[in-house]
């Protein structure tokens, strides 16, 4: 951004380079940067020329096209990546030694001179500046910013709890209903007539081609409200059995009579869609039910896109013969939560779709090897072509059957050769072409011929790499919208042996808003991937199913796009047939991209400016082109699984809290740690903020290190339970798992701190629930604005009943033994009296027996709040530990994780609890706290510590010694 133009560069130049003069230093901490001084005509000095000549060289412009003024960017399209390796190439020429903590912006006109040896050194920058700048500077892209994410169920909060949409369903609105076949529409129309609102029914004489007509009419008598469309609540039963006539007439009542119809409404006019996938939108081990309600869920999520200020939402549906009930339900979703486009229903519960972060783990079983057979449609695309080449390098050969809509790359072709040369060289030699041929060229013209020349510079290339590898590969030129010449090649495949992996990627996209975008190109779109898609399933049959299945979904697939609601239905649909797949036991993954960078349709024209905008980053090729190998190659069944790097606008809040309610979410906010205000974060999560106040509370007063109170690790534990209880106050705390106290929570000055708590929910798998939690704290530093730290992590499981407690023998007396007293325990430990839970301690059979200690000060303020896991017995696990760890290791440690939690009790019995632990062979203890009745109160396993530095005297240690080692 500092050297825009090169006239910038050379000024850089200038200022750096030896045997110049010297000129004034800047120093960028003390004054704005300069503008750039005027730099010499070409062929006027040597900076010039040679700066000229780098940069040509680097970006294969001929000198006579650059010129000082042009902009390095938005002229000459060299980007930050290629601005690098310019400067690199000029420090090269000019001997200028590479400083890792330089940041060019320090150096607005002034790096050569002020780097060559043997001039002046200039007035350095400034320590404060530069760090500034370090913190400013982003991170170069790596493979760390394109996270594999899999799409996850969440949980959403009670409709209860969600804030009203501002539709109302009054009196003298007027709606349309496409109904369902199985009754649930029939519910609704007469719900919607009780609460006084008209009912337009769309009749079986509708078509795509005449909705739009059909909804004039009805906008000729009156506003339409809002659509309730219900026919993707039918299950059109396996796609490959399905005729073609019967695949048409689904998607076009279900999908594109959808297209046709919110076209010719106005923007404000709300859509209930519904579908049946089953609860979770086919996003859990069920599978997807009727997947054609996948294309109904990617328009509805692109329409939302595009209608930001209305309420366009689609709600998932398990199989169920109940209408009534369902009627009821959609007429809440339409009345509130604005927060979400999709949301489900499952198990009495509301799920949307969240992603969660999971690395692919190799399996040896799932390698490609020289005997593979693919089948790749969409082959002469530049991304298939690159990917199709990796996959023949990873398999070593392999057959592959290429399918796309061109014919076979002729080798011979002069224009593929010139292609490989150059893309741009190519536009001259084109232009001339049309105009020998008696056509005026128009750039369209020019970038329409370049673009068959490139689809068959890639077809090409992929060939030349299968042949490279040691493979075999076959050319089908078919057109994927039509089912006689799709088997043709799927037969001629087949004929071969079966297909281990089948690999959808052709694709079509042409953004336009709704309103602008005809049916015909709206079917042309859809279909390229849909038909395409089915008539693959119908030509394998269940018999010739592959091994594996990848399909090319998108990012506006899984979140919907503005200009894209047929793009987002076919892929949706895509994604949600793959999921079905897996039900059925063929290993199927959805591949969500993002666009691409470098190559592929959205790496030219307006489409990267536009990312950049939306805050999404496109996927370098280097991080995309492996991908479907590695998921391939992965272990598991496949999953739906998102190629991206920030995703900006996709993932901002839709509505404020999330659509929540917050008075009403934090009514569902009782335990001493989770008393504050709730919101819902875009990714789903409850986020609770509490403000907590060492003087008023036990739990902080009285546990301190050096004077400080500090959170202890059980009320994080605690906060996490009752954070992850507030979206559904009706499950029951099994266990709290892979807990991590990373860093201190400190109440400086014994001043109030607020934290804030997150539990993001999610489906456990097995009938329980998960919740993703975090502790952060954020504080003020003087100069350095809010550091925000996080404090602890953990999973918390959630289970409809509550777990059964086991029993445990009583321990008895510890007779005549050495036992270690309540004085020398905290003549070690830091605690008050709220916190000095362990009244003795003594050895048990190569065990620690901890008593707990009675008639203690109430752990919180108010006393009355309930706690989820009793948090004292959980401290008096680790107090108990503690002791034995110094007892026979001198060791003082502090908790850093524990692998399980299990909280059998909420609170502290009326009688005597012992805490039992028992330490194990790799360092780690397990505990239990038993009550007097034998019941087990809380158990945990796997804690670990971390020692810290130093520890108490020799004659605070001589007791421990003396009872526990």
């Amino acid at each position: 951004r500092d050297y825009p133009t090169l006239t910038h560069v050379i000024a850089f130049v200038r200022d750096r380079a030896p045997g110049l003069d010297t000129p004034t230093p800047t120093t960028p901490a003390a004054a704005p940067a300069p503008e750039a001084p005027a730099a010499a005509p070409a062929g006027a000095d040597p900076v010039t020329d040679r700066v000229m000549a780098i940069v040509a060289e680097q970006t294969g412009y001929p000198t006579d096209l650059l010129d000082p003024d042009l902009d390095l960017e938005a002229d000459l399209g060299i980007d930050t990546v290629k601005q690098a390796e310019v400067f690199a190439a000029i420090r090269e020429a000019w001997d200028i030694p590479r400083d890792d903590n330089l940041k060019l912006r320090d150096y607005p006109t002034a790096f050569v001179r002020d780097r060559a040896p043997g001039l002046d050194t200039p007035t350095p920058t400034t320590p404060a500046a530069a760090a500034a700048e370090d913190a400013d500077e982003p991170e170069p892209a790596g493979p760390e910013g394109f996270p594999r994410r899999v799409a996850v169920p969440v949980l959403r909060p009670p409709l209860s709890a969600c804030a009203p949409t501002g539709v109302t369903l009054a009196e003298g609105d007027r709606v349309l209903v496409l109904a369902d076949e199985g009754g649930v529409g029939a519910a609704l129309t007469g719900r919607l007539e009780d609460r006084g609102v008209t009912v337009l029914a769309v009749d079986g004489a509708w078509s795509p081609a005449d909705g739009a007509a059909q909804v004039e009419a009805l906008l000729a008598e009156g506003p339409v409200t809002g659509v309730f469309w219900l026919p993707a609540l039918d299950d059109e039963g396996p796609l490959e059995e399905l005729s073609a006539e019967a695949w048409r007439a689904a998607i076009d009542r279900r999908v594109k009579l959808l297209a046709a119809v919110m076209r010719g409404l106005p923007p404000e006019t709300f859509l209930l869609a519904a579908t049946r996938l089953g609860g979770r939108f086919g996003c859990d081990a069920e599978g997807a039910r009727a997947v054609l309600g996948g294309a109904v869920a990617g328009f509805t999520k692109a329409l939302s896109r595009e209608r930001e200020d209305t309420l366009v939402k689609v709600v998932d549906l398990a199989p169920s013969r109940k209408t009534a009930a369902l009627a009821d339900l959609l007429i809440e979703e339409t009345l509130r939560d604005p927060g979400t486009a999709e949301v489900g229903h499952a198990d009495g519960l509301r799920w949307t779709i969240g992603l969660v972060e999971q690395a692919a783990v190799a399996d040896p079983e799932h390698a490609l090897t020289p005997e593979s057979r693919f089948l790749i449609t969409g082959a002469a695309g530049s991304i298939v072509a690159a990917i199709t080449a990796d996959l023949a390098r990873a398999a070593g050969g392999g057959t592959f059957h290429l399918l796309d809509l061109v014919a076979a790359p002729d080798p011979a072709d002069p224009d593929l050769a010139a292609f490989a040369a150059g893309r741009d060289a190519l536009k001259g030699t084109i232009a001339d072409r049309l105009r020998a041929a008696g056509e005026k060229p128009t750039p369209k013209m020019v970038e329409r011929e370049l673009a068959r020349i490139e689809r068959g510079r890639a077809a090409l290339d992929a060939l030349e790499a299968i042949a490279a590898a040691g493979g075999t590969a076959h050319w089908h030129q078919c057109d994927l919208r039509d089912e006689q010449q799709v088997a043709a090649a799927v037969q001629a495949a087949l004929a071969g042996g079966p297909l281990d992996v089948l690999v959808h990627a052709a694709g079509l996209e042409i953004s336009h808003q709704l309103p602008d975008k005809p049916q015909a190109e709206y079917d042309l779109v859809f279909d390229v991937k849909a038909d395409g898609w089915f008539h693959l399933l119908r030509a394998l049959g269940s018999e010739h199913r592959p091994r594996a299945a990848v399909v090319f979904s998108s990012i506006a697939g899984r979140f919907g796009n503005g200009g894209q609601t047929d793009y987002s239905a076919a892929n949706e649909l895509l994604a949600k047939s793959a999921s079905r797949l897996r039900a059925q036991g063929t290993r199927a993954i959805a591949i969500d991209w993002t666009a691409w960078a470098g190559i592929g349709m959205a790496s030219r024209g307006s489409i990267p400016k536009m990312m950049e905008l939306a805050g999404i980053d496109m996927l370098p090729a280097e991080h995309g082109t492996p991908v479907v190998r590695r998921e391939l190659t992965a272990a598991g069944p496949g999953a739906e699984v998102l190629v991206a790097g920030a995703l900006g606008i996709l993932t901002a809040e839709r509505a404020p809290s999330g659509g929540a309610d917050p008075a009403a979410l934090g009514a569902a906010l009782d335990g001493p740690m989770a008393d504050g205000t709730a919101a819902l974060a875009p990714d789903g999560s409850i986020v609770v903020t509490t403000t907590l106040d060492p003087s008023g509370q036990g739990f902080l007063h009285d546990h301190r290190i050096d004077g400080t109170a500090v959170l202890p690790g059980v009320m994080s534990i605690e906060g996490f339970a009752e954070a992850a209880t507030a979206l559904c106050p009706g499950q029951h705390v099994l266990a709290i798992e892979d807990v991590e106290l990373l860093a201190p929570f400190k109440f400086y000055r014994d001043e109030p701190r607020s934290l804030e708590l997150t539990a993001r929910v999610g489906d456990g798998g097995d009938g329980t629930l998960v919740a993703d939690c975090r502790l952060t704290g954020r504080r003020a530093l003087p100069g350095q604005g809010e550091q925000e730290t996080l404090h602890a992590t953990a999973r918390v499981r959630l289970g409809a009943a509550p777990p059964e407690a086991p029993s445990a023998p009583v321990p008895g007396d510890p007779g005549d033994g050495p036992v270690l007293g309540r004085e020398a325990v905290y003549r070690v430990y830091f605690h008050g009296p709220a916190y000095q839970v362990l009244d003795a301690a003594w050895r048990e059979d190569g065990r620690v027996v901890g008593r707990l200690a009675s008639e203690l000060p109430p752990n919180h303020d108010p006393a009355a709040r309930a706690t989820v896991t009793a948090p004292r017995l959980v401290e008096l696990c680790f107090q108990a530990a503690g002791m034995w760890e110094l007892g026979t290791a001198g060791r003082m440690a502090l908790p850093t994780h524990v692998d399980r939690v299990l909280p059998f009790a909420a609170a502290e019995p009326a009688g005597p609890a012992y805490a039992v632990v028992t330490p194990r062979e790799d360092g780690a203890s397990d505990a239990e706290v038993v009550g007097p009745d034998g019941a087990v109160l809380v158990r945990l396993e796997g804690y670990r510590t971390i020692e810290l530095p130093g520890g108490p005297p020799d004659d605070a240690l001589a007791p421990i010694r003396e009872a526990l080692a």
